[in-house]
């Protein structure tokens, strides 16, 4: 799997059409973890960052509207994709009030899930392919990093890591999920391969490394891009 894949949270209760939902997303590329309870979506939503959140509303332990207010409280920006099998469009409007991006209502067909995932993570900003970052000028599509004209001595691994903060600007994360997603390690090991690549990275763009102001760290947390 491409350690750049989109990962979804995928909460739902019912085993089956998790079992399905799941084996058809992963086919689809993207990165799957479920969660069947409220409780538990919520906590992991807010430990782990995710792309997109795909909520079924009528949920043990906590219900999808109040589990959407809570990541809608400590994320503003990833897609959240409600499902339920509720007609009343009090409900439809109390969870789009709440933060959610769009609304499915159930049984649904399978194309029509995945259409509507893709289209919210189209809407969600990709990185620039060029942006100018403090001191440099970065294009990601040509892998270069320069600075008053000239070359800078920047890994390909320093640029994806880049990049993931890039895409996920004003989101803070953690050291392992950059693991997971830029150097694909399934369980995080005890390593400071992050914070290595972190200071390359504001070496050749900050005015003053010292003191980023682009690649910030969250104390005890992990690291945020802010433009």
């Amino acid at each position: 799997m491409n350690p750049l894949s989109r990962h979804i949270l995928l909460v739902e209760d019912e085993p089956g059409l998790v079992l399905t939902l799941t084996d058809r997303l992963r086919r689809e590329g993207f990165e799957v973890t479920a969660a069947s309870d409220g409780h538990a979506a919520a906590g992991i939503g807010r430990q782990q960052h995710f792309d997109l959140v795909v909520l079924d509303i009528m949920l043990p332990g906590q219900s999808g509207f109040e589990v959407c207010a809570q990541l809608r409280r400590s994320d503003t920006r990833t897609p959240i994709l409600m499902l339920t099998a509720r007609s009343a469009v009090e409900d439809r409007v109390r969870g789009l009030r709440l933060g959610a991006d769009d609304y499915l209502q159930k049984p649904f067909e399978m194309s029509e899930l995945l259409a509507r995932i893709h289209a919210l993570l189209r809407r969600a900003a990709p990185a620039p392919r060029q942006l100018r970052i403090g001191r440099a000028q970065v294009n990601f599509d040509a892998g270069t990093v320069t600075a008053g004209g000239e070359s800078l001595d920047v890994s390909a691994q320093s640029l994806r890591l880049l990049e993931y903060l890039v895409v996920h600007a004003g989101q803070t994360i953690t050291r392992e999920t950059l693991l997971g997603k830029v150097w694909g390690h399934k369980h995080a090991p005890s390593t400071r391969t992050v914070d290595v690549h972190i200071a390359w990275l504001r070496r050749a763009l900050e005015q003053d490394p010292r003191d980023p102001r682009h690649i910030v760290t969250v104390h005890a947390m992990g690291y945020r891009f802010d433009a």
